[in-house]
Parts: C-alpha cells; sequence; structure tokens
C-alpha cells in the first residue's frame, strides 16, 4: 500500500508540473496566435488548453487508484488509471479534429479567392518557446511514467509531445508564411492540418490498449507463453490448464489450475503454488494477484481431456 501511495504521489507531481505548464503556455499561444493572427497558433493553443484539462483528469484518476481494496472494489482501483487514460486519448482526438477542421477552413477560403493575413512575429516566439517547453515537459514526464509504469502518465507525456510536434508544424507554417509573403499565408493552416494528422495518430495509439483493460483482453501472446513456461519448468506440476491473465492498471491479474501428484501432502503442493506465485509476481510486480487452484493429477481426466486446454508434461514413471 505504501508503495502504491508513493506511486501516485509521483504521479500527481509531475501532472502538477504539467498543469501550470501547460496553464501558462494556453495563454501565451492564445494571446499570441490572436495578436499575431495567426489561425495556426490560436489551434495550437487550443491544444495545450486540451492537454490542461487532461492533467486535471489524470490528477482525479490517481486521487481514486491510491484507494485500497474495498468490498465494492475487491481488486483495486486501479481500473481509473486506465479510465484516465482513455479520457486523454479521446480529449487529444478531439483535439486533432478540431485543428484539421480549423485548417481545412482557412485552406478553403484562400482556394475561394480569400486573403488569408500574414501571421505576425510574436506568434513566431511562441511557438519556438511552446517547442522547447513542451519537448522539455514530454522527456521529464515519460521518464517517470516509465519508472512508476502508468499508462495514464505515459500517455499524457505522448499529449506533451503531440503539442511539441503541434508547434513544430505551427514554426513552419507560420515562419514559412513570414518569410515568403502574404500569396504564402495558406502555410500557416496548411501547417496545423498536417500537424492535426500527426496528434490523431498519437491518439488512436493511446487509446486502443487502454480500452483492450478496460474490455478485459488477455496479456499479449509473448506475456503468456512466458506464464506457461514458469508452470513448464516447474518439475512437480504434471499439468495445468484454464490459464488466464489480464491487466489490471499497473499490475495483472492471473489464474490457473495446476495439476500436482495425487499422493502429495497439501503443504507440499502450497509450497509448489508459492514458489510460482513468486516468480509471477518478481516479474509483474508484488500488488500483481496471482489465483492458483490446486488438483490432484488423474490420468483418466488427462486421457478424457475433461479439462479446457489442458497440458500434460511428460511425466516419468
Amino acid at each position: 500500500m505504501k508503495k502504491e501511495l508513493l506511486r501516485s504521489q509521483q504521479a500527481k507531481k509531475v501532472t502538477m508540473i504539467g498543469f501550470w505548464a501547460n496553464a501558462a503556455l494556453s495563454v501565451i499561444k492564445l494571446v499570441s496566435g490572436v495578436l499575431g493572427r495567426s489561425n495556426a497558433m490560436i489551434a495550437d493553443g487550443i491544444h495545450s488548453l486540451s492537454d490542461f484539462m487532461t492533467d486535471i483528469v489524470v490528477i482525479i484518476g490517481f486521487k481514486f487508484t491510491e484507494k485500497p481494496e474495498d468490498d465494492d472494489h475487491n481488486y483495486g482501483h486501479d481500473k481509473y488509471e486506465t479510465l484516465a487514460t482513455v479520457v486523454i486519448s479521446i480529449a487529444l482526438m478531439i483535439a486533432g479534429i478540431g485543428i484539421f477542421r480549423s485548417g481545412l477552413e482557412n485552406i478553403m477560403k484562400v482556394y475561394h479567392g480569400e486573403v488569408i493575413h500574414s501571421p505576425g512575429i510574436i506568434a513566431l516566439f511562441a511557438a519556438a518557446i511552446s517547442i522547447v517547453g513542451k519537448e522539455l515537459l514530454f522527456r521529464y514526464t515519460i521518464k517517470v511514467g516509465n519508472e512508476i509504469n502508468s499508462g495514464a502518465v505515459k500517455a499524457n507525456a505522448w499529449h506533451h509531445r503531440s503539442d511539441a510536434f503541434s508547434s513544430v508544424g505551427t514554426l513552419i507554417g507560420i515562419g514559412g508564411a513570414i518569410i515568403l509573403g502574404e500569396r504564402w499565408a495558406v502555410l500557416d493552416p496548411v501547417a496545423s492540418l498536417v500537424v492535426s494528422i500527426f496528434i490523431a495518430k498519437v491518439a488512436v495509439q493511446i487509446f486502443l490498449p487502454a480500452m483492450n483493460e478496460l474490455l478485459e483482453m488477455s496479456l499479449d501472446k509473448e506475456d503468456m507463453d512466458w506464464i506457461k513456461q514458469v508452470l513448464e519448468k516447474q518439475s512437480q506440476i504434471i499439468g495445468y490448464h484454464e490459464v488466464r491473465a489480464r491487466k489490471i492498471g499497473n499490475k495483472i491479474a492471473v489464474e490457473f489450475h495446476i495439476m500436482v501428484d495425487p499422493n502429495m501432502n497439501i503443504t507440499e503442493a502450497h509450497n509448489i503454488a508459492t514458489e510460482v506465485e513468486d516468480q509471477l509476481k518478481e516479474a509483474y510486480g508484488d500488488a500483481s494477484i496471482v489465483t492458483i487452484h490446486i488438483e490432484p493429477y488423474s490420468e483418466e481426466e488427462a486421457k478424457n481431456g475433461l479439462h479446457h486446454e489442458l497440458h500434460i508434461k511428460e511425466v516419468s514413471q
């Protein structure tokens, strides 16, 4: 429990730093976009505003995850972190769609003969400040996210990186429009259009694994095969079946049946189960939930295949 509380505190600390940085950048970008007459910078400012909102989601999410298991949540509250990750990815997608729509509208205006003013130099400076600030935030946040193995914190880090990409595109578009003059002012909305596609791509990459976790998808094949290898290597386990595993936030829940010598006493069988449990927790974390059902090996059951996905190892008689 102490470890989970420390993890939650680290997540909230890095998120609060991002929270205030996003608040400041949102104001700088939106003001610069208005004063500099840059649609790309205004769109970039809205993207930073979405970062600001997702920071709030992460903070609230971890307020729930640090709660201990209770009667209503026997497996803990870790799925709130996964839910926060889904919310962040949706916010990213909405931001990407909004930026794409705004850029397309301005490109169509140019196509129909409307004049778009070249953006001011203030918007260019704001884009440069954003790139440096958001890249530093990304590196710090992804480092903490990897250290505490948090999907929500890592998703938020990529939200920072997408904002940095957005500002790179904005810088190119604004710089090109300023240098080449008003005839090339269309580069400003074109830049926002390209950036929006990158943002949407990141949103999908974050959304899919988090949604799979919420839908109780099994661990990937590599992890499932490794769990089975642990059972294979335990010489006193004759067979196993019904191996199931899924993610719950930063931990896993795994369950399976093992078959042992029917003449083995309960203490020996318990020691075997504990050894397997320790190996799994060493790999996936002490908070992981390992449920093992011990059965006496029955040659008749093995022959008739009475258990789903029953695997019997070679037994030397």
